[in-house]
């Protein structure tokens, strides 16, 4: 071989190492995405950390993000997962499968998971009171319940203005004692989730609106009906501010897929709502937009709002900072309904999503007990 050769075949053989090379490095650096989709969700495989799920899209979330603790499935086999809340006193979290028209509890002792309540009314959204009683939205009989100490129910709202609700979607309290919900009615259109009103409106019965039960005397308020179809709501860490997730894309496409934020007046009334955030961001170089469901504040007033109806990478549970900016997210591999804080500490983030119950540890706490 001559010498020219020779400095040939070397030149060629460095360029294959480099560009194997490089192959393998991208290999490498695309393995977190490629991980996301291909885990084994069982638990049987752990998962290697830092967390691949667990998305820094702004600095403002890494601190938020911890290094050694994984996504967790605690349970899978419901058909539609919704409405988690945590019972601190008891320690465990109860949450709703719409279309099996029943409730489900973790207990946090042991990770056992059990029937809870059945027939459930079709529950969707839950939560508890400042007393420790389970409140709930039921799609089925359109109505929102107090379930007592003594295992009775307690009928709090079936109609507005003598009309029924559309259909209670998502409730929580205030530490004045006050209920607020929403109603924006999809228990109202689907036999699946309740009971079908066959009114040949996507309004079942009247204007979606979302709702206050005054906590002294019991009646009813509208606070609001500036919005396409209210859904997950939370107030910020002050209780100055009410968040409401508007999906009424689903039945009006000229409604923008955002989160609305209100002030509140005198603990009672709302007022200047608002644009808080969108939904759209870019996943693989397209912009994309799905929806917006359950909300939840933590102590720093970041809102953390389940998110889905886009596919991988973007299904999941969505950060916003104070401002609006989207600054992390929590992949997925489900449409995630809905949210809460929980935990002895409650700082651990159960997510309900499609057909399974998921839960990860965060460094921070949930705003309210409730």
């Amino acid at each position: 071989m001559t010498q020219e050769n020779a400095k040939s075949n070397s030149s060629l053989d460095r360029r294959r190492f480099l560009a194997s090379s490089a192959a393998v490095l991208g290999g490498a650096l695309a393995a977190p995405s490629l991980a996301r989709g291909e885990r084994d969700w069982s638990g049987k495989t752990p998962v290697r950390y830092p967390n691949p799920d667990i998305v820094v899209i702004d600095p403002r979330f890494a601190k938020y993000k911890l290094g050694n603790t994984p996504t967790q499935r605690l349970h899978l086999g419901t058909l539609w997962a919704e409405g988690p809340a945590w019972n601190g006193s008891g320690r465990y979290l109860i949450w709703s499968d719409i279309p099996n028209d029943c409730q489900l509890r973790w207990i946090e002792e042991d990770g056992h998971v059990s029937q809870f309540r059945s027939p459930s009314g079709n529950s969707n959204g839950n939560t508890f009171d400042y007393q420790g009683r389970q409140l709930s939205c039921q799609h089925g009989p359109r109505r929102v319940v107090r379930y007592e100490y003594d295992g009775t129910m307690t009928i709090l709202a079936e109609n507005f203005e003598g009309k029924s609700f559309n259909a209670p979607n998502d409730v929580v309290v205030h530490p004045n004692g006050d209920i607020w919900f929403t109603d924006p009615g999809y228990g109202g259109l689907m036999n699946y989730e309740g009971n079908r009103l066959n009114t040949g409106s996507v309004q079942p019965v009247q204007k979606e609106a979302v709702y206050r039960i005054d906590g002294q005397n019991g009646r009813i308020h509208k606070v609001t009906d500036e919005i396409g179809k209210p859904n997950g709501l939370c107030f910020s860490p002050d209780y100055k501010k009410l968040y409401i997730a508007d999906t009424g894309s689903t039945h009006y496409p000229d409604i923008p897929k955002i989160i609305k934020v209100w002030d509140v007046v005198n603990e009672k009334s709302l007022v200047r709502g608002r644009h808080f955030t969108s939904m759209a961001m870019e996943v693989n170089g397209a912009e994309v937009a799905g929806v917006a469901d359950g909300i939840r504040a933590d102590e720093d007033g970041n809102i953390w709002a389940s998110a889905g109806w886009v596919g991988e990478g973007y299904d999941g549970v969505h950060i916003f900072a104070p401002d609006g900016d989207r600054i992390g997210q929590i992949v997925l591999p489900e449409i995630c309904g809905n949210v809460c804080f929980g935990g002895t500490k409650r700082n651990r983030l159960f997510m309900t999503a499609s057909q399974s119950l998921y839960s990860l540890y965060v460094e921070t706490r949930g705003a309210h007990i409730a």
